[in-house]
């Protein structure tokens, strides 16, 4: 049985005043996790944005299935100094469901953001991101301050994203990709 395309990307350059990346192309079946692997610079981030409707796409085409639904992991998500919402709020906002968040965020559901660690943000938004409802989760550097608990909750939770649903991870980190993703994209300038 062939698996639902739910994003396809064809010879795709993407930027923002200039072209950064490409021309890239790829198809994203549900079930999936693609990972996007480069130096820094090479324009995976762009690609994320470009999917997103972030950057600039200069030539070729990004289909996405009809209806489709996606979240978007940042790389670097800013932690509001003055927000006054605890864990399992912004969680929800988010479109997770707390009821369901994984052991490793059971202590930071009742922790107001403004007291977490960059750590702490990261591993809350990377966990929503992946138990929200959204198709297509696009999940930028999400290892990033992560330590080695909350690495192994990140890598539990990829191993369960369900048929419908699908992945793509951007990582610095080589092994981590291989232990998670189906194909490999290798994004250079």
């Amino acid at each position: 049985m062939e698996k639902k395309v739910l994003l396809a990307l064809s010879d795709v350059v993407a930027g923002y005043a200039a072209p950064v990346v490409g021309p890239l192309g790829f198809e994203l079946q549900a079930g999936q996790v693609i990972g996007l692997g480069g130096s820094n610079g090479s324009g995976k981030s762009t690609l994320l944005r470009a999917i997103t409707g972030l950057s600039k796409v200069f030539s070729g085409t990004i289909q996405r299935a009809e209806g489709l639904t996606i979240v978007h992991q940042w790389q670097r998500p800013e932690l509001p100094p003055e927000l006054a919402l605890l864990g399992s709020e912004l969680y929800a906002l988010l479109g997770a469901d707390p009821a369901g968040a994984p052991d490793v965020l059971c202590p930071l559901m009742k922790q107001p953001l403004s007291t977490m660690s960059g750590g702490q943000f990261q591993l809350l938004q990377t966990m929503a991101a992946l138990c929200s409802p959204a198709q297509v989760v696009l999940m930028d550097e999400p290892t990033n301050n992560l330590d080695g608990d909350a690495m192994d909750a990140l890598s539990e939770q990829l191993k369960h994203i369900g048929p419908d649903r699908a992945v793509i991870l951007v990582s610095h980190e080589h092994d981590f990709l291989q232990s998670h993703c189906a194909t490999i994209i290798e994004v250079n300038r």
